[in-house]
């Protein structure tokens, strides 16, 4: 009683279950996420008013917005850094799921892509600074400053599980959060009305563009300002095709940021509190069969989108357009009806694992079915749209009839590969199947032990090896032994076969999102869906879900990397 005594006057013991228990835990993330819902709502109101002309709401004024947002995540960013490094006990454990190594990598690629994003605005908004906001300048820089400090935090801190200023640490994530949030949904904005601007400027006079613009859409500030230099002009192209990896950025940042609020007061079990290191082991122990593979689509991929950006975006014929039309259908109807095969032999090779399935909490991995799932939805509507525009329309020719297996296949492939990477990431890691008892590690412990003569020389009622045998507490039929030695090459195998399938379903899944991020986008250029829906809620319809496909492209390449390779 003593001994129990002394142990509750220690209420801070990080390891002390239940005296460490969090009071107002729920109470606490409750606020948090009142505190996002409403500035995300703020922020979604602002971005979606500011590109319309009828609305008294300015592009300058949405730049403002975001400006006072992301100077505030800096400076609690800069508090959360000071306050945890002072404190030893801040931060009494972390999270080896969070933060994997490839997560963090793609962030500081993206990252690093964004930085010259911004350094082509300030260009780009520089050379109009007397007909400019001021506020237009500004914040691109104030941007660059927050990828960089944003890019530093997440590296250092993303398997933090913090047990210090916990409100205030849940309230400033979920700001961080909804900043991420509101600068993404300003990105797919700005760029979804460039391609408009782009693609009426491309079919109409300049003339009746300007018109169009006073009576719809609203343009840029910078619309109005003349850009004839040619330095001019490579600003401007070049940050408007850097948008997609400022848009990924943005969503992977959010991804990680989360984590850490779901982390925010979390004790780690002993048995879950490992570190995992990472080992290039790329290339080892595979047949280089998914690797050429996926090494072919990669390249005909990319092949194809230069194609289909020539005839299509750069041209005005009709022909030259169906041409374009049918190669990226069909190069995108191999592509999926192969990754959709090798998804179901992964799922049918997972039926002869032997590995057991993780139950343990895990924040990050159900965050990770969450996206995948959550980000599928966007091509899943995309895709149900077009079927429906294509049975319900007439006549049909043979690109209707390309777009419709596309469709299909795309629901198809979607669905495969979520069950094939969701049942990977409940799977023990391969690690936890060289687990053997004490018998047969002493068996593995026979480097250079013969199968053949070991069953030559021991017959199957015992002969020379029974005595030593059955000197030890069990008898160890010589069957038993050969089956021993055998297995750990029979679950070689099958991890091969998975590691092949994965090789080539990342390379695909890469391509697959470069083509859509980069301007491959039939969806605005099949006339069906528009004449179907109509030229203003077929692409506003695009718009909206098609940034959840390609996010869940590069979703897909991180959770094979962090799964499989």
């Amino acid at each position: 009683s003593g001994q129990i005594a002394s142990f509750g006057h220690q209420p801070h013991q990080p390891h002390s279950t239940p005296a460490s228990k969090e009071v107002w835990k729920k109470g606490g993330r409750m606020f948090s996420i009142l505190l996002a819902v409403h500035l995300a709502l703020l922020a979604c109101t602002l971005v979606s008013s500011g590109a319309f002309e009828k609305i008294a709401v300015h592009d300058y004024d949405v730049f403002f917005l975001l400006t006072v947002m992301v100077l505030v995540v800096i400076i609690w960013i800069i508090f959360y850094l000071v306050s945890t490094s002072r404190c030893p006990d801040a931060i009494p454990c972390k999270d080896s799921h969070a933060g994997p190594i490839w997560l963090r990598g793609g962030l500081i690629l993206f990252a690093i892509f964004s930085l010259v994003m911004d350094v082509f605005k300030i260009g780009y908004y520089s050379s109009f600074y007397s007909c400019l906001s001021a506020i237009k300048i500004i914040y691109p820089i104030v941007q660059a400053i927050f990828v960089v400090v944003q890019t530093y935090f997440l590296w250092i801190s993303a398997k933090d599980c913090v047990h210090v200023h916990l409100n205030i640490t849940r309230c400033g994530l979920m700001l961080t959060l909804t900043t991420n949030l509101a600068v993404w949904m300003s990105a797919v904005t700005d760029e979804s009305v460039h391609k408009a601007h782009s693609k009426l400027k491309k079919n109409m006079t300049d003339e009746l563009f300007r018109w169009f613009l006073r009576a719809g859409i609203r343009s840029s500030s910078a619309e109005e300002c003349n850009c004839n230099s040619q330095i001019c002009q490579i600003f401007k192209n070049g940050y408007f095709w850097l948008y997609p990896f400022n848009i990924e950025y943005s969503l992977f940042a959010s991804a990680m940021v989360y984590v850490m609020w779901k982390n925010v007061g979390r004790f780690i079990e002993h048995h879950s509190h490992h570190v995992q290191r990472l080992k290039f082991r790329l290339f080892r122990r595979t047949f280089f069969v998914g690797i050429m593979l996926g090494l072919i689509v990669l390249v005909s991929g990319l092949g194809v989108l230069i194609l289909y950006e020539v005839q299509v975006n750069s041209s005005t014929e009709a022909s030259k357009k169906s041409q374009a039309l049918t190669m990226y259908y069909i190069f995108n109807i191999v592509c999926l009806g192969l990754m959709s095969l090798v998804c179901i032999g992964g799922s049918v090779i997972y039926r002869f694992d032997k590995r057991d399935m993780d139950r343990h909490k895990n924040p990050t991995r159900t965050l990770d079915v969450a996206l995948l799932m959550g980000a599928a939805l966007g091509q899943y509507a995309i895709s149900y749209y077009s079927i429906v525009a294509i049975v319900a329309s007439t006549p049909r020719d043979a690109i209707s009839a390309l777009n419709l297996t596309y469709a299909l296949l795309m629901i198809a492939q979607h669905t495969f590969q979520n069950i094939f990477i969701i049942e990977g990431l409940h799977r023990q890691p391969p690690k936890e199947d060289h687990k053997q008892d004490s018998h047969q590690k002493d068996l593995y412990g026979l480097t250079f032990v013969n199968i053949n003569a070991v069953s030559l020389r021991v017959p199957d009622g015992g002969g020379a090896l029974a005595p030593s045998a059955a000197s030890g507490p069990e008898a160890i039929h010589p069957s038993e032994l050969v089956r021993s030695l055998t297995a750990p090459k029979k679950m070689n195998w099958r991890r091969k076969f998975l590691k092949e399938i994965s090789m080539f379903l990342l390379l695909s899944n890469i391509i697959l999102w470069i083509m859509p991020a980069f301007g491959a986008r039939p969806q605005f250029d099949n006339d069906t869906e528009l004449n179907f829906y109509g030229d203003s809620m077929w692409p506003a319809i695009v718009d909206i879900c098609l940034p959840f496909g390609i996010f869940y492209r590069m979703h897909a390449v991180a959770s094979l990397l962090e799964v499989y390779i």
